[in-house]
């Protein structure tokens, strides 16, 4: 794999500092075959429009292990994580230094054209999350309010890239991607916040 190290303002560098603290990402975590074989396994999911409240999004999903009901703030154990992403979730929990058991809930996501993702923060019952991108590329945005000012930082979501979000990065900053021009999908891990943390 082949590492993305960004700086604060966001631009490419060869220091080797990451973007933000506690974000580390990294090119070509799975290969062109397993991007495609994954693709084709989201699109046979039963996937829902997101909803939030009233409103319902652009942007198709699926929960597994564990779900949140933005409607109700509901917090539950649902289907279980399928067998087509056992695999990569082993392989996404090495990636950010903990125990393939602690993650347990998957997001998909399907991204039509004018889907995207509002700045928020994910829900507080979920600790470490790792994103995996398929298809197109995307930015993610990152914020957070100093004084009346907000400071800024983007980092690039490249397909078959990965990326793993901790402390200050998680914590701190709130996140969005915007409208997409073109179908992305993602996978998303997510860990308890309550679970012991192995490092």
């Amino acid at each position: 794999m082949t590492m993305l190290r960004h700086p604060a303002n966001g631009q490419a560098d060869l220091f080797g500092q990451p973007l933000l603290p506690g974000l580390h990402q990294a090119e070509n975590f799975i290969t062109p075959e397993e991007e495609r074989a994954l693709i084709a396994q989201i699109d046979a999911v039963d996937l829902s429009p997101f909803r939030f409240q009233q409103w319902t999004g652009k942007r198709l999903t699926r929960s597994f292990g564990w779900s949140y009901d933005f409607q109700t703030g509901a917090f539950a154990p649902t289907e279980p994580i399928p067998n087509w992403l056992q695999s990569v979730k082993a392989r996404a929990a090495r990636f950010a230094g903990i125990e393939p058991a602690d993650l347990v809930q998957a997001l998909v996501i399907r991204y039509d054209p004018g889907a995207g993702i509002g700045w928020h923060r994910d829900r507080p019952v979920f600790e470490h999350v790792v994103g995996i991108s398929l298809g197109e590329p995307a930015t993610m945005r990152f914020r957070r309010r100093l004084g009346s000012q907000f400071q800024r930082a983007s980092a690039p979501l490249v397909p078959r890239g990965i990326y793993h979000m901790a402390g200050e990065a998680r914590h701190l900053w709130e996140h969005r991607i915007a409208e997409m021009e073109a179908v992305r999908w993602s996978i998303t891990f997510r860990s308890l916040a309550h679970r012991k943390e192995h490092h």
